[in-house]
């Protein structure tokens, strides 16, 4: 959660709710996917052990509100809720500075030692070569972000179903979507046919910004999976920028090869 700064004060309602119906992690992103899509719904959190769901918002929301939501599935909220907390929050229109560096601390530090990297093997004879920078900037991009995916390959895979409209179709393109990026940086990394590897990466790259775009414009208040589950980076902007930006550089290698 960014931190926030402002003149006016509200209140965070933590809910804790029995779920049932779950049996597998797909069912734990449905159910977050759809009570996420609540108006008044500020955060989500499913667990399949125990089968819970932990909603903050700004004001108490009533179960049966959310059994609404599930309507014509088989998943069901409890009619009594387990633990309810009332925090206080201060809340403005724009997120500090402080706050957006803090959040962002991990996916930042790790473009920080990428660019390191690929400009330490870039000088050749003396001089830069820009081909050489990108192409070890996205093996190394690529090596880096599928590494943290396959820590917890199931988590992710849940995660990314929360948004990439593959995954929403096609539950399995969530656990295969680690192995082509490490497939992409290996590519780049051995400089296997550049035009086969660019082509490959405008088209998932620009297809899964399709779906970040989507739930960014829809305010959805979801954990971005682009370094796994590993770090709890909310969905924003930065991540349709970093997508944008394997994108533009495979586009720029195509036109300079």
């Amino acid at each position: 959660m960014i931190l926030m700064e402002g003149v006016s004060s509200s209140y965070r309602h933590t809910q804790k709710f029995k779920v049932s119906g779950m049996t597998c992690g797909g069912c734990v992103a449905t159910v977050r996917k759809v009570l996420a899509g609540h108006p008044g719904v500020q955060e989500v959190a499913v667990t399949l052990v125990p089968p819970e769901a932990v909603v903050t918002t700004s004001a108490a929301i009533a179960p049966e509100d959310l059994n609404a939501l599930l309507r014509g599935t088989h998943y069901a909220i409890s009619a009594t809720v387990v633990q309810q907390t009332v925090q206080p929050t201060s809340v403005s229109a724009e997120p500090t500075a402080k706050g957006l560096f803090t959040t962002y601390f991990p996916l930042l530090l790790v473009f920080v030692f990428i660019t390191g990297l690929a400009l330490s093997t870039s000088f050749t004879a003396g001089y830069f070569e820009g081909m050489r920078f990108m192409a070890h900037f996205m093996a190394g991009f690529f090596l880096a972000f599928s590494f943290f995916k396959l820590l917890d390959l199931q988590g992710f895979a849940n995660s990314y179903r929360g948004y990439d409209l593959l995954a929403m179709r096609i539950p399995a393109y969530g656990y295969v979507y680690p192995f082509i990026e490490l497939a992409l940086g290996i590519a780049y990394l051995m400089g296997f046919d550049p035009l086969i590897t660019n082509l490959v990466t405008i088209v998932v790259m620009g297809f899964s910004t399709i779906g970040v775009l989507r739930a960014v414009v829809n305010k959805q208040r979801i954990q971005c999976a682009c370094l796994g589950t590993v770090f709890n980076l909310p969905m924003s902007t930065v991540t349709i920028l970093e997508d944008l930006l394997m994108v533009a550089m495979a586009g720029a290698m195509l036109a300079m090869g």
